[in-house]
């Protein structure tokens, strides 16, 4: 189903169900109101042997706006109750939206004939679409009539989340320390709101918020934004100086006199609040709130910024990454996981950035992006990397056989993957 308009609508005004028709056909001076429908009939069969005429209704025709929606059990409270939204624009595959969940929209056919037949008792019957009966022998009979000859249906696949789009929105144009957002419509170009985000990104409310979080996204004046980078290490920079002036203690963070502090320094409260939600945790205490930085997050943020002139032997990366760091943290090449790639070139281990948040978030282009970067893969480089896709009714394992090949030399050997 390919979804004609660009703005999400509920899906009464979009996939009429048959209960929704049904009222519609109930409705005074409704078109089906001219006719009974007999569908009470039809439900009433019981029987093998069970059987009913049917006939043409006197408003038989294509109704193209009557599509039939195939949906479980565990879908009908959020269709009945109109929470779901179909979502994508003109160009994109539509998708169902319920409140948490994501669905694939595909239309089956059917060689079978499905007649969609009205409420209502069931009439004489007419048997020609024109209304006249061929044979008058027929026309005392009860007969159930059809509004319409379905030629398939609408069927539902949980899918996952199609998250790509979100990142590419709010990388348009990141927020920057001391930036001036003017008036005009111009100057909110490249900026999106979250009704902009609900129309653009196919994906549930529920799972759109996770990924803003993921993306460590925040709400500035209104706009969903990722912070620029540089901006983030100043403000990261200028909380562990102040925290070695004041004496705080990089695991209880006074929240309030942070704040205060940073604020006398020109920074926001949105920004640092976003800072400290970034590297660390909340923690109540009886003296107020508090935060506990992370160490393998604030310590990754160092090595992201060691590694950004490039390709480093690993010996001198550490020395750098480890001078960087805060007084207290230790670094350890295990909170580079899914961070950076590992060389042998000759007698030397040499390392560079490779980031898994910056890979795409599709299984196929996902393998497609390793497989460009290195054509061969031991499972200890691979695993982090992909560990993080979330596929409906697809294992890691599963999603391994059908994108890589394995390979194994001997039986003492590391298994290699290699593209399909």
């Amino acid at each position: 189903a390919r979804k004609k308009e660009e703005r999400p609508s509920s899906a009464a005004s979009r996939i009429r169900s048959m209960d929704a028709a049904m009222e519609d056909a109930a409705a005074p001076g409704s078109e089906w109101d001219r006719g009974s429908g007999g569908a009470e009939a039809v439900l009433g069969l019981a029987g093998a042997g069970a059987s009913l005429s049917v006939c043409y209704h006197e408003a038989f025709g294509p109704h193209a706006d009557l599509i039939l929606l195939e949906a479980g059990d565990d879908l009908l409270p959020d269709l009945l109750q109109g929470r779901v939204t179909v979502r994508g624009r003109p160009e994109e595959e539509a998708v169902l939206c319920t409140p948490s969940a994501t669905y694939a929209m595909k239309f089956v056919g059917t060689s079978n004939s499905m007649f969609l037949i009205p409420p209502g008792e069931a009439v004489a019957a007419s048997l020609r679409p024109d209304h006249t009966n061929e044979d008058a022998t027929v026309a005392s009979a009860a007969a159930a009539s059809i509004i319409k000859v379905a030629p398939g249906s609408i069927e539902l696949v949980r899918t996952a989340p199609r998250l790509d789009k979100l990142r590419s929105l709010l990388r348009e144009r990141p927020y920057v320390l001391d930036e001036d957002l003017g008036d005009g419509s111009e100057d909110k170009q490249g900026l999106y709101t979250w009704q902009d985000l609900c129309v653009l990104v196919q994906s549930s409310d529920s799972e759109l918020l996770e990924g803003l979080n993921s993306l460590s996204a925040v709400e500035i004046d209104g706009f969903w934004r990722t912070v620029d980078v540089g901006s983030v290490n100043t403000v990261l920079d200028m909380i562990l100086h102040n925290s070695v002036l004041h004496d705080w203690l990089l695991n209880a963070l006074p929240e309030n006199a942070v704040l205060s502090v940073m604020e006398a320094d020109g920074f926001t409260h949105k920004i640092v609040a976003h800072c400290l939600s970034r590297f660390g945790t909340k923690v109540e205490q009886e003296a107020g709130s508090c935060w506990k930085l992370d160490e393998r997050l604030v310590c990754l943020q160092f090595a992201r910024r060691a590694l950004a002139a490039g390709k480093m032997k690993l010996n001198n990366f550490m020395d750098k990454w480890e001078r960087s760091i805060p007084s207290g943290m230790r670094a350890d090449l295990q909170m580079l996981e899914g961070e950076v790639l590992y060389e042998r070139l000759g007698a030397e281990t040499w390392v560079h950035a490779f980031s898994v948040a910056d890979l795409p978030l599709t299984p196929a282009e996902r393998f497609a992006a390793l497989f460009r970067e290195r054509p061969r893969w031991e499972w200890k480089d691979l695993q982090p990397f992909i560990r993080d896709l979330r596929v409906p009714g697809a294992s890691s394992e599963g999603l391994l056989i059908k994108y890589a090949r394995r390979t194994q030399p001997s039986a003492d050997s590391d298994p290699i993957f290699t593209a399909r």
